[in-house]
């Protein structure tokens, strides 16, 4: 009975030490015998006591690996450090325990020797400028290398790019005295596009100032000319008054019907009025030496009434 109970203990101590749970995102290659035997994926597996093995726990979560600055060369010579940043994620945990040994020192060796192949076809210009070039051919490269390793290149970065240090004071004095020139360059647009815009107000200017003087001229002849005729029209009007009088007045005289008597009367009126005045100098018509014979004429008509 006691061999029994023993026997139970060491059964329950086994299974409970060979009961294995895989976690979300992750997976286990399990050896049996040292031979490759099936892949746990998420959930509760239970192995062989002393037979089966788990022989790597592999995540499958994206992964990010900083590889350190690598020396490089350009094409037109320049050496140059770079360091770059990759993103992977197993796919097959099977091909990555047993495609090759430390998969991560592989990636590193075969990054550097790929970007020592790219940088080499580009000069130290293209290759500043080249970023997005460079990461895509990395990419394709090591995802095609990396293939049979289980392992699938998701993006490759390059993180820095560091010329020598003579190299990066050029540069900086290039870059100042581009950033002059174009400074330079935005000043003299804008003096001349001032000057521009002078011209055009002064000349804007000049034109409003002839039209308003041509205007002006206009008026001014066309009020001259309003005036010309207004009065021509004013003359012609008091001439054909004065025509109207004259012809009014004769048609009277002929209605009253003056005689010479009474135009000689009227003459001696005038003279009477000319006498009484302050002159000091009368000249008498001839025609006056008539009147003795017109007043002893207005006696007569006077007595006989």
């Amino acid at each position: 009975m006691g061999a029994l109970i023993v026997i139970l203990v060491i059964a329950v101590v086994l299974l409970a030490t060979n009961i294995r749970v895989v976690p979300q995102a992750y997976t286990y290659v399990v050896e049996r015998l040292g031979a490759y035997q099936t892949t746990w994926s998420v959930g509760l597996h239970v192995k062989v006591p002393l037979i089966d093995k788990v022989a790597k726990k592999i995540s499958l979560k994206e992964q990010v690996v900083d590889f350190p600055p690598q020396p490089v060369i350009t094409k037109d010579n320049v050496t140059m450090q770079i360091d770059t940043v990759i993103f992977f994620q197993i796919t097959d945990p099977k091909l990555y325990t047993y495609g090759v040994e430390r998969p991560l020192s592989a990636i590193d060796y075969l990054s550097a020797t790929t970007l020592r192949n790219i940088i080499g076809d580009l000069e130290l210009d293209e290759t500043l400028t080249s970023r997005e070039i460079i990461n895509t051919r990395m990419r394709a490269v090591l995802d095609e290398a990396t293939d049979p390793w289980g392992i699938k290149i998701n993006r490759v970065e390059v993180k820095n790019i560091l010329p020598p240090k003579e190299i990066q004071s050029a540069m900086e004095k290039q870059m100042k005295a581009e950033r002059e020139k174009r400074e330079a360059i935005l000043i003299a647009e804008g003096q001349k596009n001032s000057a521009i815009l002078v011209a055009e107000g002064k000349k804007t200017s000049l034109i409003l100032e002839a039209e308003a003087e041509k205007q002006s001229a206009i008026l001014r002849a066309e009020a001259k000319k309003e005036a010309s005729i207004r009065e021509a029209e004013g003359e012609a009007e008091a001439i054909i008054n004065i025509q109207k009088a004259t012809a009014e007045g004769l048609k009277m005289i002929k209605d009253v019907g003056l005689n010479k008597e009474v135009l000689t009367l009227k003459s001696f009126e005038s003279f009477e009025r000319a006498a009484n005045g302050q002159a000091t100098k009368i000249i008498v018509p001839s025609d006056i030496q008539n009147l003795a014979g017109l007043a002893t004429s207005l006696t007569e008509i006077a007595g006989k009434e």
